[in-house]
């Protein structure tokens, strides 16, 4: 009886539910059933996993579309200000900063500089958090968690953006951002809009 209670589950979610409503995709032989967007139905959205280091973006049926290896902070999760930590809860994209800009193109004090990126210049400022190609600036959506005050994720100027090739990408090694390499960051910026729901959990 127990080996037969999930698929009772699962026959009894399928029947309960409109057509097309209910869509499986099959991934290693095992079925995924949608993650809808909880914030605002029907739209699409990006879910960053800290656990896996992974960022997901989802349709709007809640269908993955593609998964990027990412870095979150060195410091684990958190809210508030100066703690070099990556905010939990739901955000949206606020800004968005970098539209064609080549790859590796340094973006300081969120301006776009005539200088880029190389490993050469890394390794002279080793200590030097570079963000490049582009950012997406993400605002909190739950007052009193990420949203207002001293956990306030916009004046914490926490973005997704780009980053050099000397991260250690799938390994937490930001100050609170989350990194991806430049590619997967223009690939992201140009299939995605500003104020698309960002769900940052420290759960698969």
């Amino acid at each position: 009886m127990k080996r037969l209670l999930p698929l009772l589950l699962l026959s009894t979610a399928l029947h309960a539910a409109e057509p097309g409503d209910f869509l499986l995709q099959q991934a290693n032989g095992a079925l995924l059933l949608p993650q809808p967007n909880l914030q605002h139905p029907g739209k699409p959205w990006i879910k960053v996993s800290v656990a896996q280091q992974q960022l997901t973006r989802y349709d709007e049926r809640g269908l993955p579309l593609h998964s990027y290896p990412i870095s979150t902070a060195r410091n684990g999760v958190g809210e508030q200000v100066n703690s070099y930590q990556t905010p939990r809860g739901w955000h949206q994209v606020c800004e968005r900063i970098g539209d064609d800009v080549e790859p590796d193109t340094i973006i300081y004090r969120r301006k776009v500089t005539p200088w880029k990126y190389s490993p050469q210049l890394h390794a002279e400022y080793p200590d030097k958090d570079w963000i490049l190609t582009r950012i997406m600036w993400l605002c909190g959506s739950e007052p009193g968690k990420n949203q207002g005050g001293d956990v306030d994720s916009y004046d914490r100027a926490i973005y997704i953006h780009g980053a050099g090739e000397h991260v250690a990408f799938g390994t937490p090694t930001s100050r609170g951002c989350v990194r991806m390499r430049n590619n997967d960051v223009i690939e992201l910026y140009n299939e995605t809009d500003k104020g698309i729901d960002v769900l940052i959990s420290e759960e698969n």
